[in-house]
């Protein structure tokens, strides 16, 4: 039935030039990036003091991993991003910039909200933190130069915005689709003309993708916007499928579906971020890991009660490592049911709802060590789902006859099966598992050291 931020440090900015762009070789992504990121449950209520408690929260050691206390930043999350209504949107100068100054030289700064850019970034790099920020958008609306969207080749606010960032102190940045700087090669030469590395996110809403040679960026949008419902999980993560069979997601060049909805109910979205259920924030969460997407969090990891919640997920060592590992092949889907099922997805662009379509259930894969394949089954129908998980059908599978299962979720072995392992799966639930060939030692990642 089936058809077939976490950031190196480097004391110096390399690069690969070719003719009509370039490939950035600053050791920045080299695997996904992992961190935090404030749009998809704070939207535009942002403030300096906010994003200072998410710092603080980003290094509590006040939960552990196996006895041992432990902070998201000390699980790879290390990346704390503002995103948008920082600036002081309004018009400026005879051209009408959105937010640039009027000679279009530098962004203004709400400095009501960011009284102090510098003091925030300095916090963030005192607690062992790297600082994100935000381009070419004023809450969806933007021109820098001659009054035409998107369209604009002066290259005056490009240079400026860069020179703020490294002022302020900011180690990444993303750009946005909405305004008009969308030269991705202008912003990566100026970005690291000062030969300081920034981590970049191409989020150009899936617009703008990489090719073999051409990826001035670190990351990138597959999609639009990822809401806080089940359809919407599953529409997005399929924008990555064909990009793994191309090998366009890769070390320093990772696809990306968007930043987590994990506890992030009643978002900008509004209606649209109705929140996950436990059972589809485990796929989701292990689905975007498994595919080797960058993990941003949006969650409020200031609330006590949001943590307890799902501090077991995001917190799980085996699927951080899974989605860590590189062994040749990013990780997308491989098998899928005939029988279809149909899900109401709300689309940000058209701004109305559609009914898409989605295999009843998906299986992915992952290679994560010699000896090791990484396996995730989705069920999408509205009942339990019985399945059949054949060693033989998983690329790339270490073993085909005897092999050893693990529970990722769960972090438990289950034993030695032959040929195939029958699961039941829930409603909108997943599971995952780690294949082994029966006489192989378990990969080191499985008992993490912090």
């Amino acid at each position: 039935e089936a058809g077939a931020m976490q950031q190196g440090k480097v004391v110096a900015l390399l690069w690969a030039a070719f003719e009509g762009g370039v490939a950035l070789e600053d050791g920045l992504a080299r695997t996904p990036p992992m961190g935090w990121r404030s749009w998809n449950l704070f939207g535009a209520n942002v403030n300096q003091s906010l994003m200072e408690s998410i710092m603080d929260a980003m290094v509590s050691r006040s939960r552990t991993v196996d006895g041992v206390g432990t902070s998201l930043a000390d699980l790879g999350y290390s990346n704390v991003g503002l995103d948008d209504n920082w600036q002081l949107c309004g018009s400026y100068g005879p051209e009408g910039y959105t937010y640039h100054s009027a000679d279009g030289v530098y962004p203004v700064v709400n400095t009501e909200l960011f009284p102090d850019f510098v003091a925030m970034t300095s916090k963030a790099h005192a607690l062992g933190l790297t600082a994100g920020w935000y381009m070419n958008n004023c809450i969806c609306q933007d021109h820098c130069g001659a009054k035409v969207y998107h369209g604009e080749t002066d290259e005056t606010c490009y240079r400026g915005d860069a020179a703020a960032l490294i002022e302020f102190g900011f180690d990444a940045v993303k750009l946005d689709n909405c305004g008009a700087q969308r030269d991705l090669d202008v912003w990566a030469r100026y970005l690291n003309a000062s030969q300081t590395p920034i981590l970049i996110e191409n989020c150009h809403w899936g617009d703008t993708n990489p090719n073999e040679t051409w990826c001035p960026f670190h990351y990138y949008r597959t999609s639009n916007d990822v809401r806080a419902e089940y359809g919407s999980v599953l529409k997005n993560l399929a924008t990555t499928y064909p990009l793994a069979l191309q090998n366009l997601s890769r070390p320093g060049c990772w696809a990306y579906p968007d930043m987590l909805e994990v506890g992030c109910s009643n978002g900008p979205g509004g209606d649209h971020d109705p929140g996950l259920s436990p059972a589809e924030t485990r796929t989701h969460f292990a689905s975007w890991a498994v595919v080797s997407s960058p993990l941003v969090l949006s969650m409020d990891v200031t609330n006590d009660t949001v943590m307890d919640q799902y501090w077991d997920l995001i917190a799980n060592p085996e699927i951080i490592a899974i989605n860590q590992a590189w062994e040749g092949a990013s990780g997308t889907r491989y098998a899928y049911s005939r029988l279809n099922v149909s899900l109401s997805v709300y689309d940000p662009s058209q701004r109305t709802y559609e009914s898409i379509l989605f295999p009843v259930w998906q299986m992915l894969y992952k290679p994560v060590a010699p000896t090791a394949t990484a396996v995730l089954l989705i069920n999408s129908a509205s009942n339990d789902t019985d399945l059949q998980l054949a060693f033989a059908d998983v690329p790339h599978a270490p073993c085909q006859t005897r092999c050893k299962v693990r529970d990722v979720f769960n972090r438990t072995d289950l034993g030695l099966f032959n040929d195939s392992f029958p699961v039941t799966i829930p409603s909108h639930d997943a599971a995952f598992f780690l294949i082994e060939p029966e006489d192989s030692r378990p990969p080191p990642f499985l008992r993490p050291a912090f």
